[in-house]
């Protein structure tokens, strides 16, 4: 089977952040299937453009066996809203022309995972020119989340946003979603045939983390990164408006007589303004690191004492499966959840963690307590935790079931 994936923010080897279909098409290679990326250049967290992609509109480049055509993304995606925007439709247009005349091939599938919902624009144009089946993946419901999180204002843009969904479910012969909650919104609330709505969710990747485990000096790294005689609580992802990284300063004020840090880690649009905010508060128990490679990031998860999964209070975030919840499971560590909904739900029912009301940091204050003094619950849940998500979000066991169903896609 011969793929061709759109994915503006797909990771380039030595990229940090969420991975997941880095691993996943590593794992359909591994299946005999080839894999060709039309990806973005600037990283999704506002990182600058790399210098090697300066002035340049293409660049193919191989990332083991899978082929990536990195595609023109406007610069002005780091300055603002309307920029972020610009961003958006530069890919689009650059992927579309990269789909239709610079890469060659015959493909059997385009696939097509958003946000950004417009880059479905240009996998449907594909898919109609290359007679191939589009296949549309939601990892958030866009652009519901950009409405409640205040990025998205203007009423033109939404109501063409709203549109384009419609249009492109209709479209698309398969859409997958990342939780159930996605699957109940798509086929109640926006009248998806319930046959083309598949379940692929986020996963945990146990390739890095069982060998973490089995040979890592955890004790040595602590010890190198000053985090000795601390109760380390980390936070890996976007530093963005959605997450409200705000509240965690909150806590780390209420909780300056204990021996509690926090470690974010991460890059986004708000980190510079956070890091102000905490300097001003006077708040020491609060450290931000940069985005570090993955590797790096397990390290970090399983040298802390708890993993922490943080979102703004909005309803649509109740849809979501935080990516590094799972991360912090593969690891072992339980997981402070302050987002509600699904997220919620998974963590009490894996007895791996607890719920903490988003935004409120008195709660922060008191479930924390409770955990500071007790290593038998944080080893329990974290042992609960790795066995749940091993047994039900395994990525390579995912990657595998969503590759048999694009199979069956294929054969009707």
């Amino acid at each position: 089977m011969n793929i061709l994936l759109i994915h503006q923010y797909f990771l380039e080897d030595d990229d940090a952040g969420g991975s997941r279909w880095n691993e996943i098409t590593k794992t359909w290679v591994s299946q005999g299937a080839q894999v060709t990326v039309l990806a973005g250049m600037v990283h999704a967290n506002g990182k600058e453009k790399r210098s090697e992609y300066k002035g340049k509109l293409y660049k193919k480049k191989l990332q083991g066996e899978v082929a990536v055509w990195r595609c023109h993304v406007s610069e002005a995606y780091n300055k603002n809203f309307i920029g972020r925007l610009w961003g958006y439709f530069s890919f689009m247009f650059s992927s579309l022309w990269a789909g239709l005349f610079k890469v060659k091939g015959n493909f059997d599938v385009v696939i097509v995972t958003s946000p950004p919902l417009f880059v479905g624009f240009s996998g449907y144009c594909i898919s109609r020119f290359k007679r191939i089946p589009l296949v549309f993946e939601i990892r958030d419901l866009w652009p519901e989340s950009a409405i409640d999180t205040g990025v998205l204002r203007s009423k033109p843009i939404i109501k063409l946003a709203f549109w384009f969904e419609r249009f492109i479910y209709r479209k698309a012969k398969l859409i997958n979603v990342l939780t159930p909650a996605f699957r109940t919104a798509l086929i109640e609330n926006k009248n998806v045939p319930a046959d083309k709505v598949i379940f692929i969710p986020n996963a945990a990747d146990f390739s890095l983390s069982d060998s973490l485990l089995e040979n890592f000096d955890r004790q040595i790294f602590r010890s190198k990164n000053d985090l000795n005689d601390h109760f380390v609580i980390t936070y890996v992802g976007a530093h963005g408006v959605a997450n409200h990284l705000q509240q965690v300063l909150d806590a780390g004020k209420l909780l300056e007589d204990t021996n509690v840090l926090f470690l974010l880690i991460g890059q986004g649009m708000e980190k510079e303004k956070l890091k102000k905010m905490a300097k001003e508060r006077q708040i020491k128990n609060v450290r931000f690191l940069d985005p570090v490679p993955k590797q790096e990031v397990f390290k970090y998860i399983i040298s802390s004492d708890m993993g922490m999964s943080v979102l703004k209070k909005v309803d649509t975030f109740k849809t979501v499966y935080s990516n590094k919840t799972f991360d912090y499971m593969a690891c072992k560590k339980p997981i402070l959840m302050a987002i509600d909904g699904v997220s919620r739900e998974l963590v009490e029912q894996a007895e791996a963690g607890s719920y903490i009301e988003p935004e409120n940091a008195e709660e922060f204050n008191r479930v924390i307590r409770m955990y500071i003094n007790d290593q038998g619950r944080i080893v329990e849940e974290g042992v609960n935790g790795y066995h749940f998500a091993k047994e039900n979000f395994d990525r390579t066991q995912l990657a595998k079931k969503y590759l048999a169903l694009i199979k069956d896609v294929l054969k009707k």
